[in-house]
């Protein structure tokens, strides 16, 4: 069996004259959570869906498992591809009981068994004769992550399942989920819009933009060697400061960092996360708190520096005043540089 469990190459689709994927390319490692994350409107689900088979390419070729599954004139459907899926309304039948619910698509012979394994995988055990009016959003969650696990796919797609619920149950749920998921081995992937939730649960992810894939890698990765500005600015706040390069170092307003990744330019921009910027009061410091943005466990500040607004992530422990002046330090911590555009 191939260690990649899901391969994207080339994958085009349009709906009219709009362009939902544009030469979507992506490998899935058996047993990872990868999320599909991106704006509205970049091909998430159309993607997700092109995995599952609700959706045909019109061009490209999709591997589940080493088995193409479209592509070169061939189309396999939805249910000979061995994959479950978690839609963003779950998609219960309300007139169907739990257990009738999770056991539908299942052959007659292992109904049973498979329904009261994954009853208790999903901790549901003795709510099988229930309706899913009958249950807590948490728990309908649970009966349709039920349903798909059924027919012991190797590949669960997960629809952005919890864009309905209030942050805090949003967090339980996909704890619950992660919880349940993990222990079994499967290939989980799922689409958000969400970037905490994505760096959360996601081995790796998976950037959109504009229907196509514009990197790949783990939270980590992301967040520090972005591919691009776009990337940057989209998986979270950022300082873009212009850099010289210099010898081996980049020298920018707030000082010298290490040239990286220059590859001979004389100009960059050096990106740095507002939590690399160290504030500390001084009457005769270079930089002044224009903004303040208290959120309990941190704040974010809005500083001026000889013309250059910064913003820094400071612990609520470290309070600065508004309009105070600061002497404005950078961490040492990791910065990435880009060529400037």
């Amino acid at each position: 069996m191939a260690e990649t469990a899901i391969q994207l190459v080339g994958v085009e689709k349009r709906f009219g004259a709009t362009v939902a994927l544009s030469g979507a390319a992506l490998d899935v490692r058996r047993g990872e959570i990868l999320a599909l994350l991106g704006p509205s409107g970049c091909g998430k689900t159309t993607l997700l869906r092109s995995i599952a088979g609700f959706e045909s390419p019109d061009s490209g070729t999709i591997e589940l498992e080493g088995r193409t599954v479209a592509g070169s004139g061939l189309w396999i459907p939805p249910e000979r591809r061995e994959v479950g899926m978690v839609f963003q309304d779950y998609a219960l039948f309300p007139h169907l009981t739990v257990a009738e619910n999770v056991g539908f698509g299942v052959p007659r012979r292992e109904r049973d068994r498979r329904v009261r394994t994954v009853l208790a995988v999903v901790d549901l055990c003795g709510l099988g004769d229930r309706y899913p009016h009958e249950l807590s959003g948490g728990q309908q969650q649970r009966v349709a992550l039920a349903r798909a696990l059924a027919p012991a796919p190797g590949i669960v797609l997960l629809d952005e399942p919890w864009s309905n619920a209030d942050p805090q149950l949003r967090a339980a749920m996909r704890e619950e989920v992660t919880a349940v998921l993990r222990p079994l081995g499967v290939t989980v992937v799922l689409v958000t819009h969400d970037r905490e939730e994505a760096f959360s649960l996601a081995d790796r992810i998976a950037v959109m933009r504009a229907g196509a894939i514009v990197q790949v890698g783990t939270p980590e990765e992301l967040y520090y060697r972005p591919a691009c500005h776009w990337t940057a600015e989209f998986v979270g706040c950022v300082n873009v400061l212009a850099g010289r390069v210099s010898g081996r170092a980049v020298e920018t307003a707030l000082g010298r960092v290490a040239a990286e990744g220059v590859n001979g330019a004389a100009s960059v921009d050096v990106l740095v996360r507002p939590e690399l910027i160290e504030l500390a009061p001084d009457p005769s410091g270079r930089g002044e708190v224009v903004g303040r943005e208290f959120r309990g466990h941190d704040v974010f500040y809005r500083v001026l520096l000889d013309g250059l607004e910064l913003v820094s992530q400071r612990p609520s422990n470290e309070l600065v005043g508004l309009g105070e002046r600061v002497a404005v330090r950078l961490h040492d911590g990791r910065v990435a540089t880009l060529p400037s555009p």
